[in-house]
């Protein structure tokens, strides 16, 4: 691509112009396809997500682009090989929690069953290094409000009352709040017990 190609193309993006992005796409698809492949493996499964993730964080940052600092190519296989390393830290992430539930076994349903009020007292695994590791897990994957409700309110034992100060709402519509968290964070507790494991050779795992 020409020099004043690029520049033409990279003002088009920091303007958000729609054929701007086209070009783009049009453009680099197949370098930022062949260097995710070059990394992930070519048969790998995910690829097409990593691509996909490039060219919308690409998106988001396209004001911020400077030419000055290397070219539009250099600068998305830059967020391509970031996607990358964010593939395989939430991979190194899902590798933990399932074999966190697998330990668990039997001691995870016990869990559950105390978080929705069907066991009577706390299960000795409740203070496991796994439990530990499935209750971190599950709140990364709640809303931003719901975590910091739960930590807030079971962590740092801050009082409702001061919740609903804080946020500036009544203590009744704090306590739907926490309950609705709550729910929540059982859901995605409970279904740790439920996700099936995958070997390191299946391909829904993709290949390395």
């Amino acid at each position: 691509m020409e020099v004043t190609r690029e520049q033409q193309l990279a003002r088009g993006l920091r303007e958000g112009r729609v054929e701007a992005w086209h070009a783009l796409y049009e453009e680099y698809a197949r370098p930022v396809w062949q260097s995710v492949a070059r990394l992930m493996g070519p048969q790998s499964a995910e690829v097409a997500d990593v691509v996909q993730e490039t060219f919308l964080a690409a998106a988001r940052s396209a004001k911020s682009y400077d030419s000055d600092r290397g070219s539009l190519g250099r600068w998305l296989l830059g967020i391509a090989r970031r996607h990358v390393a964010l593939h395989y830290r939430r991979q190194v992430r899902q590798d933990r929690v399932r074999s966190a539930a697998e330990r668990l076994g039997a001691d995870h349903e016990q869990v559950v069953r105390w978080l929705e009020n069907r066991h009577p007292d706390p299960p000795e695994a409740l203070v496991s290094a796994e439990t530990v590791v499935l209750v971190r897990a599950a709140l990364a994957e709640l809303s931003a409000e719901h975590q910091m409700l739960l930590t807030a309110r079971y962590l740092d034992g801050v009082a409702v009352e001061q919740l609903a100060e804080e946020h500036r709402c009544t203590s009744t519509a704090v306590r739907s709040k926490l309950a609705r968290a709550r729910r929540a964070f059982r859901e995605v507790f409970a279904g740790f017990g439920r996700r099936p494991a995958v070997s390191p050779g299946d391909p829904a795992r993709g290949a390395p």
